[in-house]
C-alpha cells in the first residue's frame, strides 16, 4: 500500500470511530475512577509488601 492509501484508510477508520463516540455518563466515570483507584491501591500494596520482605531479607 502506498502512503496515500494508508492515510485514506486511517482517516476512514477515524471517521467510523468518531461517529460512534458519545459522552460517558456520570455513573460510567465514577465506576472508572473506582476501578482505577482499586488497581492503583493493589499495585501500591504489592510494592509495599515486596519492599518489606526485601528489607527483612537483607537484615539477616
Amino acid at each position: 500500500m502506498t502512503l496515500t492509501e494508508n492515510t485514506k484508510s486511517f482517516l476512514l477508520k477515524c471517521k467510523r470511530v468518531w461517529s460512534v463516540l458519545r459522552k460517558p455518563t456520570r455513573k460510567e466515570i465514577e465506576l472508572t475512577a473506582k476501578v482505577s483507584a482499586v488497581g492503583i491501591g493493589l499495585i501500591g500494596a504489592v510494592g509495599f509488601i515486596i519492599s518489606v520482605i526485601l528489607t527483612f531479607v537483607s537484615l539477616k
